[in-house]
């Protein structure tokens, strides 16, 4: 009996905010006709020790950035990720990770696209100035009629109703990925047609990514999402100083809501996650604004230190 070959890859979100928006470094597709997609590389157990350190190794010679803060995030081995039929080539799976960098002023990474807004792949996940309109003109009205092709399955309008928060449930900002399977299950993603799932090519809900590359960001996205409210993660994507707002802009930007100002402050006070550093920032285009850094002692002082961000204003 014949084995199919496997090969491991790495495939990694790195991610950096820039004027207040989160943003992915993208890699440009080899072919004309191929979607941009994630950066990736082989893991060559000969010259790596340890996956993680595959990674920043192709992350280094690819992108020339620094990436402090790395977690793996999961496999992703679906048969339909590079397999085609009557495809010989090796089997791929493919090891996820979330990496957390600064943007550099001038970045030049070798093999990427650069930086990309990663709402341009998942519109419906900005909520800072609202609603999104993609959701009631476009999203849910399909989904709605997925819903209802099988009623004799009430697991489909349950998981509508959990995932898009509609009938009264609330929107939970970390039910990225499972917002994203079911637009794919429900056929509404370019990757289903692209994967054979349904004949027809939708309307584009968002930019496409190839492979299972968008499946791998929207997981990055719900664990940076989750990650915020008990881990102080948000301080590797700002600079050694940093105003208030600054802070508070970042925070709503990676978790696309909009907060209450003076409640943010009371929070980022009762967490005692930074201390002031005496000096002043001009750079606000108004009144002088104190500057800040992370205290990094509360690491050491509570078991989960993180700004547990309450109910949308």
């Amino acid at each position: 009996m014949e084995l199919t070959p496997i090969e491991i890859g790495l495939t990694t979100a790195i991610v950096a905010v820039k004027n207040d928006e989160p943003r992915v470094l993208v890699a440009e597709g080899e072919k004309k006709d191929n979607p941009a997609g994630l950066p990736s590389g082989p893991f060559d157990p000969l010259a790596h020790r340890t996956l993680e350190m595959g990674l920043r190794a192709w992350v280094e010679a690819q992108t020339a950035l620094n990436v402090a803060y790395v977690e793996q995030l999961y496999t992703f081995g679906d048969r339909g990720r590079h397999a085609r039929i009557g495809d010989t080539d090796p089997h791929v799976v493919s090891i996820g990770y979330l990496a957390l960098t600064r943007m550099p002023d001038n970045a030049a990474p070798l093999r990427a696209a650069g930086f990309e807004p990663w709402y341009r792949f998942f519109p419906w996940e900005d909520w800072r100035d609202g609603r999104p309109d993609i959701l009631d003109e476009k999203i849910l009205p399909p989904l709605k009629a997925w819903s209802r092709e099988n009623r004799e399955d009430p697991s489909r309008a349950e998981r509508l109703r959990l995932c898009f928060g509609v009938e009264g449930i609330a929107w939970d900002e970390e039910k990225v990925l499972e917002r994203y399977e079911l637009l794919y299950d429900a056929g509404l993603v370019e990757e289903a047609w692209r994967d054979g799932r349904v004949a027809k090519a939708p309307v584009p809900l968002g930019q496409s990514m190839r492979f299972d590359h968008r499946r791998i960001l929207a997981t990055a996205i719900a664990r940076l999402r989750a990650k915020l409210k008990y881990r102080p993660v948000v301080f590797e994507l700002m600079p050694e100083e940093f105003t208030l707002t600054e802070l508070q802009h970042v925070v709503e930007a990676i978790s696309g809501r909009h907060l209450h100002k003076q409640n943010f402050r009371r929070l980022v006070e009762t967490t005692a996650l930074v201390e002031p550093t005496g000096e002043m920032s001009t750079a606000t285009g108004g009144r002088p604004a104190a500057l800040y850094r992370f205290r990094r002692e509360v690491m050491r002082e509570r078991h989960a230190p993180g700004l547990r961000l309450g109910v949308r204003s």
